[in-house]
């Protein structure tokens, strides 16, 4: 992964993406992978916005249930069993509880009766996973002792027991994307962050390419295709506006999801469901409110999802602590023994996505379906396609059938996509246990457990890519503060990743500040080393670190 831009202004592509997000960059890596001639453009840093701050839950589509929405349910079962055949290092299975109480719709024989229908429809959700680690098991049908032996402080009154099922986890949604971007790279793919688009090339043909200002060097320049995809996520319907006068309608509407980070697991094994306050307004089978989730991740907690709606839409996503008081007020109700208080939370997450209409008094519409629009047919403008996406777990799939739009634009037969049998950069692992167990104890380096075990799982079966900087230079084996980040990974961040700034190091190439502060000395270090490598003058390190050391205003 290397910033070209003057070599790309000098070619001619099939397609160039607008928006680096994980929706644009699937899109890239199923282009590259069938052939075709792609560039993709990020205004700030790949996936710096809800594609990285995310859940980090693989949807199976379980919810989906009580809209009756089979198609759905069949597609993020699918979905989530590719992502655990393609990346088995970064997406792992994920159980989760759902307590049951007394003889009405939040009662052991609903839950049981849904939870067999839903088994149905996902018969075959584990179909040519041969990794026994990485197959879902069938969920359980817990007593009530049984249930309070894994949560014995849960609310008893009327509990009945509860139901368990499978969904998967990622162990960090960033470098997901960026095994994704590489992917599209290998195939071909130029790629470039901080490359801001300004405008379209038009002629009377229609769109024919992207003006684009180069946020680093301050540079302008031209980049020309035969497609444009506009997958900009949230900003994309301001942009077709602002740029070509094109007004959706209905509007499309966003809310802002968000969750937080607790300093410590809750629940070792197991994540939990509880209800909360809000509901799901047009779901045909309706169980009360929605459900929260406290999920164990690495070694914290991640509690949530609240969803805003949002009517204005701002460069900079933020949470206030009046908000996180009241999401904590919400989460102790639903489950009083946890007693969490605001300095237990050590970083929130959050990001505008895709959302329904919403009704204060009935409750919320969540967003459903992914938007793919061909201006050709909607607004006579050739040569123009808008991604809007909607749920991080069937990028990939939107991707494909975005491509296959794009096959017929160009008036060329459809090749079949071959996304969801590739194994994404790092995922060539037939069993990911047996490969972490040997990886740890081949000798091939003097590093302890604790700083390889991340390594292999960041970077799966290219872990030793980061292992040789340290080879060459045993200094670069040193960790950053109190983490398990090693001085190698940033530097190959910087070389290899097109981290440009000390937050894309930080929040998407490493671990570092992902889950928590990780202290002055750290930030300054990883400034120091990023630094050396961009050139960086004592005042621009300053600015790095300022920035950083914002975003966690409040809860460092």
């Amino acid at each position: 992964m290397k910033r070209d831009l003057p070599g790309i202004s000098n070619k001619k592509y099939d397609l160039i993406i607008i928006g680096g997000g994980i929706f644009g960059i699937c899109v890239a890596w199923d282009a590259a992978l069938r052939g075709l001639k792609v560039a993709l453009f990020e205004k700030d840093d790949f996936v710096h916005a809800a594609s990285a701050n995310c859940f980090k839950i693989v949807h199976g589509g379980i919810r989906y249930l009580q809209h009756l929405d089979i198609k759905r349910i069949r597609e993020s079962s699918n979905e989530r069993n590719i992502l655990l055949r393609i990346a088995p290092h970064l997406i792992k299975p994920l159980p989760i509880v759902i307590p049951t109480y007394g003889h009405g719709i939040n009662s052991k024989a609903l839950l049981r009766t849904a939870k067999f229908i839903y088994d149905l429809f996902t018969f075959d959700k584990n179909r040519n996973i041969n990794d026994n680690g990485r197959r879902l098991p069938h969920g359980e049908i817990l007593h009530r002792e049984q249930c309070l032996e894994l949560f014995p402080d849960l609310k008893k009154e009327s509990l009945t027991g509860a139901v368990t099922f499978y969904d998967a986890q990622m162990y960090s949604p960033s470098r997901l994307a960026i095994s994704y971007l590489k992917s599209a790279v290998l195939q071909g793919a130029d790629v470039a962050n901080y490359a801001d688009v300004k405008s379209f090339i038009r002629n009377r043909d229609g769109i024919k390419g992207v003006k684009v200002h180069d946020r680093l060097s301050g540079e302008n320049f031209e980049a020309r295709s035969e497609i444009v995809i506009n997958a900009a996520g949230p900003w994309s319907e301001g942009f077709l506006s602002d740029q070509l006068g094109i007004n959706l309608f209905p509007k499309l509407s966003y809310s802002r999801d968000s969750f937080f980070v607790i300093k410590r697991q809750l629940f070792k094994n197991y994540s939990i469901a509880v209800q909360c306050s809000s509901k799901d307004s047009d779901a045909i089978l309706r169980r009360g409110n929605r459900h929260l989730f406290i999920v164990p991740w690495r070694n914290y907690s991640i509690i949530g999802v609240w969803h805003k709606p949002i009517s204005n839409l701002k460069d900079i996503v933020s949470v206030s602590n009046e908000e996180l008081t009241a999401q904590i007020d919400e989460i102790n109700d639903a489950y009083p023994a946890l007693s969490i208080k605001l300095s237990d939370i050590s970083r929130w997450n959050a990001g505008y996505v895709l959302f329904g209409n919403n009704n204060v008094n009935e409750g919320y519409s969540y967003g459903k379906k992914s938007i793919l629009i061909d201006h050709d047919k909607m607004h006579n403008l050739n040569g123009l396609i808008t991604l809007v996406g909607v749920r991080y777990t069937t990028s990939r799939i939107e991707a494909e059938k975005t491509i296959d739009l794009v096959f017929k634009k160009l008036g060329r037969n459809v090749p079949r996509s071959r996304t969801s049998t590739t194994p994404l950069y790092g995922g060539d692992i037939e069993s990911f246990d047996e490969f972490l167990k040997t990886s740890l104890h081949d000798g091939d380096t003097d590093l302890s457990t604790e700083i390889l075990r991340p390594l292999i799982y960041n970077y799966g079966s290219q872990f030793k890519t980061i292992t040789k900087y340290i080879k060459e230079d045993g200094m670069l084996s040193k960790t950053l503060g109190n983490s398990s980040v090693t001085r190698a990974e940033v530097i190959n961040a910087v070389r290899h990743e097109m981290a440009a700034k000390l937050s894309d190091i930080l929040f998407r190439r490493t671990d570092l500040g992902t889950g928590e502060y990780p202290g002055l000395d750290a930030v300054k270090e990883c400034a120091e080393l990023a630094g050396k490598e961009l050139m960086w003058s004592s005042k621009k390190r300053e600015n790095e670190i300022s920035e950083v050391k914002s975003q966690f205003s409040g809860y460092s």
